[in-house]
């Protein structure tokens, strides 16, 4: 699939915290300051130079520690060929009494947004698109992602269960591959042109546009622990709406997300499974294109949450392999942190993770394919068959300080040759 001409990683973390030569007692007592900060260097033949650097600032209250008062994030990264990274996130229950409040906005811009068609196996990959100069451009769109949300979420009394709402406003601009940007020579009609062609992708809505949502739901919440959590249920049922009176294309999706996390070895080796079904409530032919990758969350742990496939959803599936119109999918992980350490009065742990990921179609995207030519329909289409699983199976590495900042790696390949090969995602957090 498509390969790295050159990777260069750079990647070490820095931490400072206020009060350092306290015991760990002593930091539970005090309010104090931490930040980490992450720095990374890669490069990528189709994208350039990847240069910047993630930093997270925690403030915890007295008697707080490990649990924060207040998180500050930030993500800027960018490749010399325009693709990049511009994020901040701030979490706090301290900021409305009894609330926990988060605002996310983000501006990704991407050169070569992967775009493989819709309902997973029913298009066909042909990877050997990836492998020539002239077409490894054929399954890529150029998309820029503006987002902005605000969730709150509250507690019913002192028991488990909650509320959230929410707001989300995003803008998507999307257009063919932009071959002078990224250096190279005109190659074919990509097959987010040959979508156009075909009338699979409505002339309206090929360039993207705007959609804000609402979002409300309920949760039961039992976690011991946000980052690195060792025994509790975290469940979610949300409905997320873009409105008729602020959208051109009104719709409803509705999730329901289900973690759990069960104590193998206290405070060292942890099971911990995430499966979520999301789908479209009502007429599925108005929702835009562009916002079928989204994957419904009342929390980002990464910069975005799409797919299915990549970072965020399936580890080793190709970015948006498997698009449909309703899916489900799970993610299975064993945790163990190995090591346990102090150093400058901090405290650091390292650990891995092997996990099982899979997902399945469970409606597709509608695609009228009588446009499509003869020859193009038995080369790029097959029957849609409800069932077939996109799987992966994989490992990470993990690295703890003063247990909220982590640092993950995680490595996975694909079980069908259909889904890509492997992946390799270096950021932040446990994936759930």
């Amino acid at each position: 699939m498509k390969k790295y001409s050159i990777i260069i990683l750079l990647v070490f973390g820095i931490t400072f915290a206020m009060f350092s030569q306290e015991s760990r007692e002593e930091r539970k007592a005090r309010p104090h300051f931490t930040f980490g900060a992450l720095p990374a260097v890669s490069f990528d033949s189709d994208l350039g130079f990847q240069y910047g650097a993630i930093i997270n600032l925690f403030h915890y209250g007295e008697g707080r520690f490990p649990h924060y008062d207040h998180s500050l994030f930030f993500d800027i990264s960018r490749f010399t060929k325009g693709s990049g990274i511009f994020r901040m996130m701030y979490d706090s229950e301290k900021l409305i009494r009894n609330i926990r409040t988060t605002v996310d906005i983000a501006y990704l811009p991407d050169r070569a947004m992967d775009f493989f068609g819709f309902n997973g196996y029913q298009s066909v990959l042909h990877s050997e698109k990836f492998q020539s100069d002239a077409t490894r451009f054929f399954y890529n769109i150029n998309r820029d992602k503006f987002r902005a949300r605000a969730d709150f979420q509250g507690w019913f009394g002192e028991s488990y269960f909650g509320w959230l709402g929410g707001f989300s406003f995003y803008h998507f601009s999307i257009d063919s591959i932009n071959y002078r940007h990224l250096g190279v020579e005109f190659q074919e009609r990509t097959l987010f042109q040959k979508y156009q062609d075909w009338g699979l992708i409505r002339a309206d809505q090929a360039h993207g546009g705007s959609v804000s949502y609402l979002r409300a739901g309920l949760t039961y919440d039992s976690r011991d622990h946000l980052a690195f959590p060792t025994r509790g249920i975290w469940t979610e049922a949300l409905i997320q709406t873009a409105p008729g009176f602020i959208n051109r294309f009104p719709h409803t999706k509705f999730a329901l997300i289900h973690r759990q996390y069960f104590t193998i070895i206290p405070n060292n080796m942890v099971f911990a499974y995430r499966v979520q079904y999301q789908t479209t409530i009502g007429n599925s032919r108005n929702v835009p294109y562009y916002v079928q990758p989204l994957v419904m969350t009342s929390f980002l742990t990464a910069a975005q949450m799409q797919g299915l496939g990549g970072q965020t959803t399936l580890r080793g599936v190709l970015r948006n392999r498997v698009v449909g119109d309703a899916f489900a999918f799970g993610n299975f992980e064993w945790r163990w942190n190995f090591v346990h350490f102090e150093a400058l009065n901090q405290e650091f742990y390292i650990g891995t993770n092997v996990f099982f990921d899979t997902g399945t179609i469970l409606r597709p995207i509608h695609m009228d394919l009588s446009a499509v030519p003869d020859a193009d329909r038995e080369k790029y289409f097959r029957d849609f068959e409800m069932g077939r699983f996109h799987s992966t199976i994989g490992a990470g590495l993990k690295i703890g300080w003063n247990e909220n900042f982590i640092l993950s790696v995680d490595f996975g390949r694909a079980l069908n040759r259909q889904d890509g090969d492997t992946g390799l995602y270096v950021g932040l957090n446990y994936l759930f």
